[in-house]
């Protein structure tokens, strides 16, 4: 009876915890030692629990859930997919249950968000998410999806922030802080080196550690250490020969031992390959099933292979985020819409400041209602939806507002807005295709004739065309990376034939990634990136096109001029050549069952083993290029790119001025203070982001030409001038010592170079780190 009612007591602290964190928040010294205020209670419990009660936590309960502690009232863990909308409430096989109080914020995806590059609205879009995830009774939301995006070509690249770890990294900080101050867990993903969608579950990243540290963990590292994350998901592939969900490299020595996470992780779904493996590699929750930490763990400790304490830390560092986050009573949770017009708000600001202004000859942007009268809207892309496909990443969004819709709102009556398809939309189909005139059969298919002739008629009567270009979510989609950036279904030669028809074209690029834009590029007067932009992604737009709002956004990374000239294709390391059966996605695997239909008449039984013949052993994909990723990579090789990393353009032009350091010479334990001026000298309200980088003059050792070390979003009123303070703290500026294992310090004399994007720098200055 006395241990009963300690552990009803220990129930109600979970419902406390985030309140009792609050307030010892400012007593610890890392934002990870909020979870571990109830040790105490918690190693309590532990010494209670059976060993089957113990690994009964280690694995999924649900598809979307892994166990509490029934017995003492300690309710399991609930996932919520995202990373950019809570998913909708699904059974098993991830089918959808069908309820009607589910739909969600259709939230701008990862590479809208980071076009931002606001850390402050990341947080915003952080918040919106944990609001849902708390109204659908959801304690985990599984993101933010933060890899470096390596390849222009991955499957994933709408998920990810940047080609930056800077970026990435300070984007990551705000939306996790956004989601954990709500009072639910985020799970950064994917951990580590997630960069290729092509044989995921199988790939052998091969980095060498210098790159490893300072590109593709730094992200994680800020989120952990900055940021606080309360849980962290491996990813699918191998890094340097290690599973990630059972590498103790990773997640023993990096994660917890030099972080200090204190947190749980979790497999991606069925990322999990060993019992020892998982068992002494690091791993908390095995998503989903139980083959490895289940009863073949629980073999494993009574025979003395795998130390009971080990299954002891597993289920602590489950419990610390059980009792951090307030577990949601059945009678509090879906019993009003997921998505609200809070969220809704925070999914237009984010949209509205993500849209990037690539080009813009004699401003025929913004549209002038005055002389525009007719306007032609030609594509596919103005009326489709993205907010679902993608493979696992979709959202049941309450609303989607197309870009068509957006333009028709927000103009009304003050002009005549003609629509035509333009191109035939590429489906990517699970099974037999079904018949649509207005999908192509292939990707590449030419433009349909009827289809041209129908969009140029309507481009003659036009005083502008607005022309919607770019990709879907079968092109770019998890699972698949892309074969290549060219513009699918023909969109180039419609491009081609409507500056026949009419010289006033404007193209809008609807993509999650880079495309290859040379063409469009050269025939249109305007060229704008508008992403997938979430439920009121058509209003935002429309308001960037009709200058309700000056454009703002920024490219978090490269477009180049031609896919060869990127790093990985450059280096001849991807796409990788292996002599292996074709595998089946380690998703799709265990997922996609539901494709093959059961012979309702016969009640035969499917064989179903062949969705499990993956192989092993995937191919080897090194890292050849080191750091240089992205802008590195073309910025220090002088190649050229079609728009550079950090581009964007606005309605009004800046001026950057009076650029001042706190000193001229730093030491090691230093901070560098930056100050300059930044003035809006156009006629309406706009953001600049201006961004500091950084080159070394003598170095010791080998650095890219410039590398981003500080940035800021900056609002101005017409004329007004603001000051703009960074700071860069010198140990920011280390490197990985590979021989000494260590972050050493390399001085030399510097350049600080601020401008607008990576190629267009304004304002520089020398300094020197000394010793």
């Amino acid at each position: 009876m006395k241990l009963k009612r300690f552990l009803k007591s220990g129930a109600v602290a979970v419902g406390i915890a985030v309140t009792l964190a609050s307030c010892t928040q400012t007593q610890t010294t890392s934002p990870q030692d909020i979870l571990t205020i109830h040790d105490e209670e918690i190693n309590q419990i532990i010494s209670g629990m059976s060993l089957e009660e113990k690994v009964e936590m280690l694995h999924s309960k649900t598809i979307m859930s892994s166990e509490g502690i029934p017995r003492l009232g300690i309710q399991e863990i609930r996932y919520a997919d995202g990373p950019f909308g809570i998913r909708e409430e699904i059974g098993d096989m991830f089918r959808p249950k069908g309820w009607t109080i589910d739909s969600a914020t259709y939230f701008p995806t990862g590479s809208a968000l980071a076009a931002t590059w606001s850390p402050d609205l990341a947080y915003k879009y952080g918040t919106g998410m944990a609001h849902e995830a708390t109204r659908r009774g959801k304690d985990m939301v599984l993101g933010p999806a933060m890899n470096i995006q390596r390849i222009p070509v991955g499957g994933r690249t709408y998920e990810y922030f940047s080609e930056d770890p800077l970026l990435a990294g300070a984007l990551a900080v705000g939306y996790v802080k956004g989601v954990q101050d709500e009072g639910r867990a985020v799970c950064l993903k994917h951990f580590a080196v997630n960069n290729q969608e092509n044989d995921r579950g199988t790939v052998n990243a091969i980095v060498d550690e210098r790159t490893l540290r300072e590109i593709y963990l730094k992200p994680f590292e800020v989120a952990v250490k900055e940021g606080g994350a309360w849980g962290v998901m491996t990813a699918y592939n191998k890094v340097n020969g290690n599973w990630c969900s059972e590498n103790p490299y990773l997640n023993n020595k990096i994660l917890r031992g030099e972080w200090g996470f204190n947190g749980m992780t979790v497999s991606d779904w069925g990322g999990t390959h060993s019992t020892m493996g998982a068992a002494l590699g690091g791993l908390n929750v095995q998503m989903t099933g139980d083959t490895y930490l289940g009863l073949a763990l629980i073999d494993s400790v009574n025979i003395g292979k795998v130390p009971e304490s080990v299954v002891d830390d597993k289920v602590r560092e489950i419990l610390r985020v059980r009792y951090t986050v307030r577990a949601i009573p059945e009678n509090e949770a879906n019993i009003e819409m997921a998505s609200q017009p809070e969220e809704q708000r925070i999914a237009y600001e984010v949209a509205s400041k993500s849209v990037v202004l690539l080009k813009n000859e004699n401003n025929i942007l913004p549209i002038d209602l005055n002389k525009v009268k007719n306007i032609a809207v030609i594509g596919q892309n103005a009326v489709l939806s993205t907010a679902a496909g993608g493979m696992g990443a979709g959202v049941k969004t309450i609303y989607e507002i197309s870009p068509l819709q957006g333009l028709q709102n927000k103009i009304g009556n003050a002009a005549t807005i003609n629509y035509a398809p333009g191109y035939k939309n590429y489906v990517r189909s699970w099974g037999p295709p079904v018949p649509n005139p207005n999908n192509a059969e292939t990707i590449d298919e030419a433009a349909d004739p009827a289809f041209v002739a129908e969009a140029v008629k309507i481009a003659k009567e036009a005083d502008l065309v607005l022309y919607f270009a770019g990709t879907n979510k079968s092109i770019e989609t998890e699972g698949k990376d892309r074969e290549n950036i060219d513009l699918p279904v023909g969109q180039n030669e419609i491009a081609e034939a409507l500056i026949q028809a009419n010289p006033n074209l404007v193209t809008v690029i609807i993509s999650g990634g880079p495309c290859d834009l040379r063409k469009v590029n050269n025939l249109s007067k305007a060229m704008v990136q508008g992403w997938w932009n979430g439920l009121e992604g058509g209003n935002a737009l429309a308001d960037v096109l009709l200058g309700n709002i000056a454009p703002s956004g920024k490219l978090p990374f490269t477009f180049p001029l031609k896919l060869e000239d990127s790093p990985a294709y450059a280096m001849g390391t991807y796409p990788q050549k292996k002599e292996v059966v074709k595998e089946e996605d380690v998703f799709v695997s265990q997922y996609r069952k539901d494709d093959i239909k059961k012979d309702s008449d016969d009640k035969k039984e499917v064989d179903f083993s062949a969705f499990f013949r993956r192989p092993v052993n995937g191919p080897d994909a090194p890292y050849s290029e080191g750091l240089y990723v992205g802008y590195r990579w073309f910025d220090s090789k002088d190649l050229p790119v079609l728009y550079p990393f950090g581009y964007g353009l606005s309605y009004v032009d800046f001026n950057y001025s009076e650029l001042e350091t706190n000193k001229k010479s730093y030491k090691a334990d230093d901070v560098i203070e930056v100050s300059f001026n930044i003035q809006n000298n156009g006629s309406m309200e706009a953001d600049e982001v201006p961004q500091v980088y950084l080159h070394r003059v003598n170095p010791s050792i080998d650095w890219p030409n410039k590398e981003l070390k500080a940035f800021s979003r900056v609002t101005l009123q017409p004329g007004e001038v603001k000051t703009v303070s960074l700071e860069i703290p010198v140990k920011d500026l280390r490197y990985w010592d590979e021989e000494n294992k260590t972050w050493q310090n390399d001085m030399c004399d510097v350049e600080l170079l601020v401008g607008s994007s990576v190629n267009d720098i304004l304002l520089t200055k020398k300094l020197s780190l000394i010793e």
